[in-house]
């Protein structure tokens, strides 16, 4: 997600937001940092297809580089590594998938991919805008894209797929605010109320950034304190922080990846106050910026199937040990 599209205007001098990590997220973080030291001495993973990406247009969806050409039985060509998932088609638009037993069991987690693969062919429906209570903005984007054209839509609907399978392992009942069933959107405003109808235990949205090059690394959004119009984020701010600082030391843990250099101040984490996503929450909810799709080293991660199931991984692990508290 660039930070030049709706529901997500430009923050306001990024670097001076730095604050100290929580007590929590510090321990998290710096295990993690660890990792990272050794990621950056042995130049980082790749399972070989990162860089791969055929060229396209950047507002035009492509496959990821390391998609198999013949998917599994019971997958689509849509759920590259989706560890076994059903195809979309197999169940009604917007159905929860079944839960297994496990420790999450009763546990709601609802994924929100960002975007969605087919906006770009529907600028009108997306330019509308819609109330996200405190003001109205623009339904969705388009997302962004790596320079070879791999698209943020495709990005995140890979790593939810992965995340479903990894959470359903777990119990949890896990829900999709879309799956490629729809020609476009979710609009922000709906990607809220689905997770608030659903009465989501916890909700992620997922997303990669559009930063210019040399911008690297990953940062958590954390909703503000909002009482304005229709939103009202007061109930919200204490368990999404909570959230969030587990989701962002897990991912460092799992992936390596150290925290935003150009954002956050360095902990992964930054609040916001502007995103409508957030302010119509009703339930734990964060946004999470896997990388920067535009500079070249974060876009040989995020092209790289093995490196997306290790986000799948530590975003799942986060959202376990939030809800196992």
């Amino acid at each position: 997600m660039s930070y030049t599209g709706p529901d997500f205007d430009p923050p306001r001098n990024p670097r001076s937001r730095r604050r100290p990590l929580t007590v929590a997220v510090a321990a998290l973080v710096c295990g993690g940092l660890l990792g990272w030291g050794v990621y950056a001495a042995t130049g980082g993973t790749d399972d070989g297809g990162a860089g791969a990406e055929a060229k396209g247009s950047p507002s035009a969806p492509s496959r990821a580089p390391s998609q198999p050409a013949s998917p599994s039985a019971g997958n689509t060509g849509n759920t590259e590594g989706g560890g076994g998932e059903e195809s979309p088609a197999s169940r009604p638009p917007g159905a929860t998938a079944p839960a297994a037993t496990g420790p999450l069991k009763g546990k709601v987690v609802v994924i929100d991919p960002g975007h969605n693969p087919a906006n770009f062919r529907h600028t009108a429906e997306i330019n509308r805008q819609v109330d996200v209570g405190t003001h109205r903005k623009e339904c969705d984007t388009t997302g962004t894209s790596t320079n070879d054209g791999y698209a943020e839509a495709e990005f995140t609907l890979d790593v939810a797929h992965r995340m479903r399978a990894l959470l359903r392992k777990q119990g949890a009942t896990v829900k999709l605010t879309q799956d490629r069933d729809r020609p476009y959107g979710p609009c922000v405003d709906e990607r809220a109320r689905i997770g608030n109808e659903a009465k989501a235990d916890a909700v992620v949205s997922l997303h990669a950034d559009g930063s210019g090059s040399g911008n690297r690394g990953f940062h958590v959004i954390l909703p503000g304190v909002v009482n304005s119009g229709g939103a009202d984020t007061r109930a919200i701010v204490a368990p999404s922080r909570e959230l969030g600082e587990r989701v962002a030391g897990n991912f460092v843990r799992v992936t390596g990846t150290a925290p935003s250099n150009y954002i956050g101040g360095g902990t992964g984490l930054v609040t916001r106050k502007d995103l409508g996503g957030l302010n119509l929450s009703t339930v734990p909810k964060v946004f999470i910026e896997c990388g920067n799709m535009r500079d070249g080293k974060d876009a040989a991660l995020l092209t790289s199937g093995a490196w997306r199931q290790k986000a799948a991984q530590g975003i799942s692990e986060g959202i376990v040990s939030f809800l196992r508290g």
